[in-house]
């Protein structure tokens, strides 16, 4: 089967956005829940390694607050509302993987697309700036789905599809993403386009996740930007 499109994730897997979403989360903690600053800073926010431990041992961001920063439910909630606002106007820098843009550029003739649970204005800014916007065809982000249909639920995915051709009959899909939930995504979508229909996943662990680790394992891994040439060449 040949590609109809290629979706997919952004943090982890097409920039490393990991200082940029530290700061972030450290300014809405002191607003939410200042009793978890300072001294009291979680662990998982003290350098990059935690981060990542933290970030892919967690099912959701749901969880990653809760779980790993030890916030109430309800601080939960309010810090999960701050989060495109504060995207918007934090100014850390986020660069792209190295090698990520020949990627995009040597597929460009398929169209592209992003479901993340990120901000789409944030996320169309730096590809723009990176000279990579122009074949992705839709970005879907956090601000784009209610919290209720958020990743891994395939609403997303399905409102992507529609948003690049019209329509959802597309035959053969590809998505790419660094989390256990990227690979739930994928199968999801699957499920809600038909038996007919195949979401190919692929884990990017070239951003130190550990797909070997997951309950749920997708169809290829990415150890390396590199190792995108051949898996996407495959279908392309």
């Amino acid at each position: 089967m040949k590609l109809d499109a290629v979706l997919w994730d952004y943090d982890g897997t097409l920039v490393n956005s990991v200082p940029k979403n530290i700061d972030i989360t450290k300014t809405i903690l002191s607003i939410v829940a200042p009793h978890l600053t300072g001294d009291f800073l979680p662990k998982y926010l003290r350098d990059e390694d935690s981060y990542h431990e933290a970030n892919h041992g967690a099912k959701n961001w749901q969880e990653l607050y809760t779980d790993y920063y030890g916030l109430t439910h309800d601080e939960m909630i309010l810090a999960g509302s701050m989060w495109a606002e504060h995207q918007e106007t934090n100014t850390t820098e986020v660069i792209l993987f190295d090698g990520i843009k020949d990627v995009i550029t040597e597929f460009a003739m398929l169209p592209h697309g992003i479901c993340s649970q990120n901000s789409q204005s944030n996320i169309r800014r730096v590809l723009d700036n990176s000279g990579i916007g122009k074949p992705f065809k839709s970005i879907v982000g956090y601000d784009d789905v209610s919290s209720g249909n958020q990743k891994p639920d395939a609403f997303g995915g399905i409102k992507c599809l529609e948003s690049i051709f019209g329509h959802t009959d597309s035959q053969c899909l590809m998505y790419i993403g660094d989390h256990e939930a990227d690979v739930k995504f994928a199968r999801n979508l699957q499920s809600a386009l038909g038996d007919n229909r195949k979401v190919i996943s692929v884990a990017a662990s070239y951003s130190r996740s550990e797909p070997e680790s997951w309950q749920c394992q997708p169809d290829y891994t990415a150890r390396s930007v590199q190792d995108l040439f051949q898996i996407i060449g495959k279908y392309a």
